[in-house]
């Protein structure tokens, strides 16, 4: 696997139990090889005009782009929030096994 064919998403939500729901669905379902969870994010941002600021908690999410597209339609299938944020990033270099695990881990059969 070359390190452009690796994704990393990331995405908030409001809560861990949220965020935890999330992670375990699109890892069980070999959309995700891994997705980590950093609580006590921050996020200051305007919605419907007004300013607001809330504690979230941001998912990094690992992936390929052969996934990326049916992980984010089951993000927003199961996200609480109307308008969720899923941003997808290219891993521009890695660990070569790391890489070959991430793709193992998305391509079915399990790993």
């Amino acid at each position: 696997m070359s390190s452009s064919e690796g994704l990393v998403l990331l995405c908030t939500a409001p809560n861990e139990d949220e965020a935890r729901s999330l992670a375990r669905a699109l890892v069980e379902a070999e959309l995700a090889a891994c997705v980590n969870l950093v609580p006590g994010v921050r996020s200051i941002y305007r919605w419907k005009g007004e300013l607001c600021e809330d504690g979230e908690v941001l998912l990094v999410i690992k992936t390929t782009p052969a996934r990326r597209e049916a992980l984010i339609s089951r993000v927003c299938e199961l996200h609480s929030y109307d308008c969720p944020e899923v941003i997808a990033l290219p891993i521009v270099a890695g660990a070569q096994p790391y890489l070959e695990w991430l793709q193992q881990s998305t391509a079915g059969g399990g790993a």
